[in-house]
């Protein structure tokens, strides 16, 4: 009697969950049931994940990857996680996988923390949703969907820094440079992408109307014309772009202990990858593009690689675990290497441990900082050897 007693608590506590979890996607529109398109014939098209790779990577990394999880093609489950994990304020807090079977308990909690006011742009977050909802949308035609995207543009919006027109880490922000204007991770150019998508009215976005399409192009606007402003200038010639400035001061800023006030090569190259898309680029455009590759090309390191050691047992750190360690060797033979930051005065490389002091050599980087952070790499080269020549001439230059 008791076990069935127990067994009745059980399914009426997993129906009431349900039941708030269902009725906490959306607003008004929720309580109506939910209609939507005929999935085709072979099923709905799967749409690109790439916008997540990073929230998921960084999931995984704390909780590994043993876990249930949906296929690409299943388009509406990893919708209805977005929506899930949306706050009622539009925003989404980053380094989710949409892509895991969430637990009746686990839904329950997200349910609970949609009053949280927190949300992050960190990490290609919040423009990624709302693209891949309104991808959904266009399969679908799920209302909930679209409204979600809607709430999360809105969110986008409203978050642009007034001063400059960038956007913020993490709002609200409990740590300094989580409000700070961002440009790593693509915080800012992602979200310009995106905008200048909704602002031409391309797909996924055609489905918004003119009104909100003109307020993404004021925002646009506004966002180019503080990358421009943001470029750090070197002897009177522009340079490369700092991973975050401070809001009032529009100068370089410190982010993590170790990620002094400079010049980001990897961000860098992802700015210059967002100016080279926008169509008919203006002359100060141009200029901005042919400066940074100017900088590449002289901050680039001749005749140095990055080796790799196996070590004899693994080491466990806080946030991961290192079965190498990484040396900075001289190398005649080795292609082009960049250091990821460089000094905004005089372009020498930055190098930083934990305890946010500047060191002079690589091997002055502790272990758990050397093989847990990009020092070193080759994000420009790409950008170097093909891109740029390509978009010269399709410039006519």
């Amino acid at each position: 009697m008791r076990q069935r007693v127990t067994g009745v608590v059980v399914r009426m506590t997993a129906a009431m969950i349900l039941g708030l979890v269902l009725g906490a996607c959306s607003s008004t529109q929720e309580q109506a049931p939910v209609t939507r398109a005929a999935p085709p014939p072979g099923g709905y098209k799967a749409i690109p994940l790439e916008g997540f790779s990073d929230g998921i990577k960084h999931w995984r990394d704390r909780n590994g990857n043993d876990y249930a999880k949906y296929e690409p093609a299943q388009i509406v489950e990893i919708a209805d996680n977005l929506l899930l994990y949306q706050r009622n304020n539009g925003g989404w807090v980053e380094n989710r996988d949409p892509t895991r079977i969430v637990s009746l308990g686990d839904r329950a909690e997200f349910v609970a923390e949609r009053v949280q006011p927190k949300g992050s742009f960190d990490n290609r977050n919040v423009y990624s949703q709302i693209e891949y909802l309104s991808a959904v949308y266009l399969q679908t035609k799920d209302e909930r969907y679209r409204a979600a995207a809607l709430k999360g543009l809105d969110y986008t919006l409203a978050n642009q820094h007034r001063q400059c027109g960038g956007w913020p880490h993490t709002v609200p922000s409990d740590i300094p440079y989580h409000g700070y204007i961002t440009m790593a991770d693509e915080v800012t150019s992602g979200v310009l992408r995106m905008l200048r998508k909704v602002a031409e009215g391309s797909e996924p976005f055609g489905f918004m109307d003119a009104a909100t399409r003109e307020r993404a192009r004021v925002a646009l606007q506004k966002g180019d014309a503080c990358v421009l402003k943001l470029q750090v200038v070197q002897n009177g010639q522009p340079a490369g772009w700092a991973g975050q400035y401070h809001p009032d001061t529009l100068q370089a800023a410190q982010g993590r202990s170790f990620e002094l006030p400079a010049m980001v090569s990897q961000e860098s190259v992802e700015m210059v990858r967002y100016l080279m898309g926008i169509p008919n680029p203006s002359p100060e455009v141009i200029r901005a593009i042919d400066g940074a590759m100017a900088w590449f090309d002289r901050s680039a390191l001749r005749g140095w690689k990055i080796e790799t050691v196996k070590l004899d047992k693994p080491v466990k750190y806080e946030f991961h675990t290192a079965t190498t360690d990484r040396l900075l060797v001289q190398d005649p033979t080795a292609p082009l290497l960049w250091a990821r930051f460089y000094d905004v005065k005089d372009n020498s490389v930055v190098l930083a441990n934990r305890d946010g002091i500047r060191v002079t050599k690589y091997a002055d980087i502790t272990h758990e900082r050397r093989t847990g952070y990009a020092w070193y790499g080759v994000w420009p080269a790409k950008l170097v050897a093909e891109e740029y020549p390509d978009w010269k001439k399709r410039m006519g230059r």
